[in-house]
């Protein structure tokens, strides 16, 4: 983080000074126990934890000050409190836009779609990071808190940043965009995450879009061309249009699309006439088009094709619980997709499982999909009849909000069972799990379902050195 005065602080959030303003803090912290030499600690006040219950501590750890919403020890600023965001979250807000607005010689990568936003900004941040110093981190820190942090924690020197930016209703992304300021623009994709919040997917192609209408005139917007309600938003950019895709309108595009035993994908990269083969590790079909952004955004850098697809044949899963494959003992494979899930991200990882061969037995754990109000039904339904496409043969669904994926499942013939909970899941998977099995595990984030997968894998790998 740039070095910041309490007196540049206070004039920045419109904030309340108490005790030295010449106070000068390197670092931002919002947990005591990370707190490093220099830091301002940020008191945030969150649903389970009061951040001012804690200052005491971050001061013994070495925190310089303190940005807080109600009086502390000083040196501290003092912000009022929000009334859907936490003041503390605002004022840091407040802060990355200032950051942000000195960083005139940088590229910030702005990615959103309803899935494959982080596969698609961890192939981005690995494909940019062999041509300059490149801060795009592990995970999902997408909100009005995350994003912030990452630009305040990126080192001094950084040349591109890569940024996810996730939506919960409408107004959300403009309110990011108005803190990063992003030159270049990627949507992957309109599904129906978050239909429940927002109303209909027309909705939600109209609060991704805010991404596009907020780039500058010498910005780049990059589009999915297979996907015609992100196509559609070409009509709102004030700057270039570079689409992605296999559609033979696309301007980067993949051909030749050949999926391996173990998941892992070739095909032919092509943009304005040149062609690279790669060989992408990740796991999914779906990965290639992903793939396809992360290409697009090299070319609007400079980077030429062969070192475009070298990155990406080069490029491994980052962030945890994506698609992540474990080879366990007796030649089984789990799939730990459980960090979140909607409509269409089942489906692909649904379709992953299925590229699997056939003499090896398919398990698909599922769990609920939330926030899709009166679709939800429908969709869990829906996963059976994919489970079927995908040839799985064991279909394991966990809690009540998935139930209909269980009830469709018996009325298509699935091998399908219904359990309350994840001890029980586990009990279950562990009892009839064989050699060679592929179970893949997903569901939406609160559901937990990562616990699952690694109950299963503890269970697997202690019955082998039985």
């Amino acid at each position: 983080m740039h070095s910041l005065s309490l007196h540049e602080i206070a004039r920045i959030v419109g904030g309340q000074l108490h005790g030295d303003g010449n106070v000068v803090v390197t670092g931002i912290a919002t947990n005591s126990q990370s707190v490093h030499s220099g830091d301002l600690f940020c008191a945030i006040v969150g649903q389970r934890v009061n951040g001012h219950d804690f200052v005491e501590a971050a001061y013994l750890a070495g925190a310089r000050a303190v940005l807080c919403t109600s009086p502390v020890t000083e040196p501290c600023v003092v912000v009022p409190s929000g009334v859907e965001i936490d003041g503390v979250i605002l004022a840091l807000g407040k802060i990355a836009q200032h950051v942000r607005g000195s960083l005139s010689d940088v590229e910030l990568v702005g990615v959103t779609g309803s899935s494959g936003k982080t596969s698609t900004k961890d192939l981005i941040g690995q494909v940019l990071s062999t041509v300059g110093v490149t801060q795009s981190p592990e995970g999902s820190p997408n909100n009005e808190l995350g994003l912030p942090l990452t630009i305040l924690q990126a080192p001094e020197g950084t040349q591109f940043y890569v940024l996810e930016m996730g939506m919960r209703g409408m107004g959300h992304i403009a309110y990011l965009c108005d803190i990063a300021h992003p030159t270049i623009g990627v949507v992957t994709n309109v599904g129906r995450a978050h239909i429940g919040e927002v109303g209909s997917i027309e909705n939600i192609a109209l609060a991704k879009s805010e991404l596009i209408s907020s780039l500058p005139a010498d910005g780049v917007a990059i589009l999915n061309a297979d996907d015609e309600r992100v196509l559609a938003m070409a009509a709102l950019a004030r700057c270039q249009v570079v689409t992605f895709g296999e559609s033979e309108n696309a301007e980067m595009r993949a051909r030749n699309i050949v999926m391996s035993d173990d998941g892992t994908t070739d095909f032919v990269l092509d943009y304005l006439g040149d062609s690279e083969h790669v060989h992408l590790t990740l796991i999914g079909r779906h990965n290639v088009s992903n793939a396809l952004a992360a290409a697009a955004v090299g070319v609007t850098v400079g980077m030429t094709l062969p070192d475009i697809a070298q990155a990406l044949s080069s490029a491994v899963s980052k962030s945890k619980w994506r698609m992540e494959r474990h080879e366990l003992p007796r030649g089984v494979t789990l799939i730990n997709d459980a960090y979140n899930a909607n409509p269409e991200s089942m489906l692909a990882s649904l379709k992953a499982l299925g590229g699997y061969p056939a003499d090896r037995t398919k398990w698909a754990v599922i769990a609920g999909m939330h926030e899709l109000g009166q679709d939800s039904n429908q969709a869990h339904a829906d996963i059976a009849a994919h489970a079927v496409d995908a040839d799985v043969n064991h279909l394991v669904v966990i809690g009540e909000l998935a139930r209909p994926a269980y009830d469709s499942g018996l009325e298509l013939g699935l091998n399908a069972v219904w359990l309350p909970n994840i001890e029980q899941a586990a009990d279950y998977i562990g009892q009839k799990v064989a050699a060679r099995d592929v179970l893949l595990f997903k569901a939406s984030r609160s559901e937990g379902l990562e616990r699952l997968a690694a109950l299963v894998q503890e269970q697997i790998e202690k019955g082998a050195q039985a």
